[in-house]
């Protein structure tokens, strides 16, 4: 999934990542347990408001913590479908 020209994002299932992972290691129930925070930064607001507004067409979770309108710095957040949290500023 490219999000500009000089981010790219790939999505795996779950079988295809556990063959990128150590073999040694579980894959992390993010539904349940925060392993991290993805945050991509946009030009605007209007770019941040229309990402979330396509995670919540695509079945993610929008803003499930508080929006942050620190004036320059207006910030929004989603959950993916496999429970990962994207801040969106």
């Amino acid at each position: 999934m490219t999000i500009s020209p000089t981010i790219n994002v790939m999505l795996l299932e779950h079988d295809k990542f556990q063959s990128f992972a150590p073999k040694s290691k579980t894959i992390a129930d993010s539904k349940s347990s925060a392993q991290m925070l993805i945050c991509i930064c946009m030009d605007s607001r209007d770019e941040v408001d229309a990402i979330l507004e396509n995670a919540g067409k695509a079945g993610g979770k929008k803003d499930t913590s508080p929006l942050q309108d620190n004036g320059m710095m207006y910030s929004r957040d989603f959950e993916d479908l496999d429970g990962h949290v994207w801040e969106v500023m």
